[in-house]
Formats: structure tokens, C-alpha cells, sequence
């Protein structure tokens, strides 16, 4: 007889446990948002409010960057756009295991999809017995986003105390690289980082940062065109992801 299937709360429970290992990297970098908002002139609301509502930290990092460039509201709103399009990949994968969830059930996993989420919950909707595996899910989102608002809070009382003498903003690239640098695992990522930062270099010209959101379209679409010619040079691996 086979064994009885997780309850909701065991799969919640287990989602929140898979994700521990995770949220050790997580913290930093949102105790450093919350300080480097308050640094490129957020308030604590404000700064809070980016991790409430937009709850992805790349985009927030970039949204910051571009804030203190005095780089114009509609920008940032489609470089985040551009920045978080990569979701919509992850949503795909995720489609055929959620369709017959209710409205209210899709949309609360679409709001708590993140890169972490995704790589957590993936495993688990490689078993067999899916009918709960969509608890398992919200256990993983929930910790992240819990720990993404905390420890922003704590960047944010921390980042209060700062002389304005000491300045954050070198830290900024160094953020980014670190964020970028475990990406880099094939050559269509690194053909990706490449142009992108060869291409920001040469249309940082351009009048309210539209060379940076137009660099990232572009190297999206090396990224990409790599891709595509990689699959196409192994026929036999098509449905494999290096990634």
C-alpha cells in the first residue's frame, strides 16, 4: 500500500526548510540594499517599499543605481521590466504543473517567482506525486520574501547609522559582479555579460540612460542567438539546459 502523501502544512514546511541553505546568501545582500537606498537619497518607506512590491533583488539593485544617476522614472520601470524578463522563462517551466491551480493560487506563485524559488521548487516538481506540490512552493517563496523584507529592515536601521562622510556607492559594482559571476556557467552567458558590459561602455552617451536599457536588450539577444546556435551544433541535446 503506498504511503499516504504529504499534508499542505508538511509540504510548506519542507519548501521553507529546502530554502535555508539559501537565505545564508540572501541576507547580505539585503541588509546592503537597504543601506545603499538610504546612501543614493530613498527614505526608509521608500527603500522598504522597493523590496515590498518589486521583491527582486537584481532589479532593485539596478533601480537604485539608475536613482542616483537621476536617470528618468520611465526608464527605470523598463529596465526593470527588461531586468526581470527572464521570469517569464521560469513561468513557462512552471505552467504545465500550475494550470489547474485556481486564479488566486497562480497569482500568489507568480508574485513570490524569484531565481531562488525557481531552483528550489524545480526538484521538487520532478517527482512523481504533484497534487501538493504547489504548498511546497509557497513555503519556499514566503521564507525568501520574509527574509528579503528583514533583512532590508536591518540594512535600512543600519544603513541610518552611516556617516555620510562614508560612501557606498563603490560598493555598487562589486554587488553586481558578485551577483553575475556564478551565472557565467556556458557560452551563451558569457557572450551575454560580454556584450552587455562592451555595449554599456559604448552608448553610455546616450540621454537618459537608454544606452544601458538598450545594451541589455541587445546582449539578451546575443545571449540568446549563442543559445540557439549552441543547440543547433547538438541535435541530440535540444531539451537540454547547460544552465
Amino acid at each position: 500500500m503506498p504511503p499516504d502523501p504529504p499534508t499542505p502544512s508538511r509540504e510548506f514546511l519542507n519548501g521553507a526548510r529546502n530554502t535555508l541553505p539559501i537565505l545564508l546568501g540572501v541576507v547580505p545582500f539585503g541588509l546592503f540594499f537597504g543601506a545603499l537606498a538610504l546612501e543614493v537619497g530613498l527614505t526608509p518607506i521608500e527603500a522598504q517599499g522597493l523590496s515590498l512590491f518589486v521583491f527582486a533583488g537584481s532589479a532593485q539593485f539596478v533601480a537604485v543605481d539608475l536613482i542616483r544617476q537621476s536617470v528618468a522614472p520611465v526608464v527605470i520601470v523598463l529596465t526593470i521590466f527588461i531586468v526581470n524578463l527572464r521570469h517569464a522563462l521560469y513561468s513557462a517551466s512552471l505552467a504545465p504543473y500550475v494550470a489547474r491551480l485556481p486564479f488566486r493560487w497562480r497569482a500568489v506563485m507568480a508574485w513570490l517567482l524569484t531565481d531562488e524559488a525557481f531552483a528550489v521548487s524545480t526538484p521538487r516538481y520532478r517527482s512523481t506525486d504533484l497534487e501538493r506540490a504547489h504548498w511546497h512552493f509557497l513555503g519556499t517563496g514566503l521564507a525568501l520574501w520574509s527574509c528579503w523584507q528583514l533583512s532590508t529592515a536591518m540594512g535600512i536601521v543600519f544603513g541610518a547609522r552611516i556617516p555620510e562622510s562614508l560612501s557606498l556607492a563603490f560598493a555598487l559594482p562589486l554587488t553586481f559582479l558578485a551577483m553575475l559571476i556564478p551565472t557565467l556557467v556556458d557560452r551563451p552567458a558569457w557572450a551575454a555579460a560580454v556584450a552587455g558590459g562592451v555595449l554599456s561602455l559604448l552608448l553610455r552617451g546616450l540621454p537618459h540612460g537608454l544606452g544601458l536599457v538598450l545594451a541589455a536588450v541587445l546582449a539578451v539577444g546575443i545571449g540568446l542567438a549563442a543559445e540557439t546556435a549552441s543547440r543547433a551544433r547538438r541535435p541530440g541535446e535540444v531539451g537540454h539546459d547547460q544552465r
